[in-house]
């Protein structure tokens, strides 16, 4: 069974996007753009991804993927995306984009399988993650803290988590983003 990883930069005061979707602050902070080397080994043992509707309509936006679909492919490869959303949204031509709706423990065994052997990416948004997490299917959480704050935005995980089911396993530093890595762990 692949683990569930949620991945992501934050605000140094706990935001993963500003009031508007937006991760322009995050592509300020040096090497913001690219994640480093350490990035590109995670993605490299992803096999599926995860999100909400809120992120893959910003991606969707930042990256003009409807008229560059290529851009897709380029960052995610083949692997499947699957975003949950309540509402009809466009689909990236030729990726492998799945919209469903529901709990997430719904459609878990479908998204594990489309992964392989391989880990499972949630990408964002937060309220998502707590969703998995309140189902006991997250595994993982990665955060990269970024030389940024922002007086509001969305939570980095808007839910109480706490540390009698977070497991801290590594910090470390990539470039000017301090970044930790949490176990959940089951009672």
């Amino acid at each position: 069974m692949p683990r569930l990883i949620y991945n992501t930069a934050s605000t140094f005061n706990g935001f993963i996007a500003d009031d508007d979707h937006s991760l322009e602050w995050l592509f300020a902070a040096p090497g913001g753009e690219s994640g480093g080397e350490e990035f590109d080994r995670f993605l490299d043992g992803v096999g599926a991804l995860v999100m909400g509707s809120s992120t893959y309509e910003w991606i969707l936006a930042h990256e003009n993927l409807l008229e560059h679909p290529e851009k897709w492919s380029a960052f995610y490869g083949a692997r499947s995306a699957w975003v949950f959303t309540s509402r009809a949204l466009p689909a990236v031509p030729g990726a492998d984009i799945r919209f469903v709706s529901g709990e997430p423990a719904t459609h878990w065994g479908d998204v594990a399988s489309s992964a392989g052997a391989a880990d499972v990416w949630i990408v964002g948004g937060g309220d998502l993650v707590g969703q998995f997490f309140d189902a006991g299917l997250l595994d993982e959480i990665r955060v990269s803290f970024a030389p940024a704050v922002l007086p509001s935005g969305k939570p980095l995980l808007p839910r109480r988590i706490g540390a009698d089911v977070l497991e801290l396993v590594d910090v470390r530093r990539n470039g000017a983003f301090a970044e930790v890595v949490y176990r959940v762990t089951r009672s």
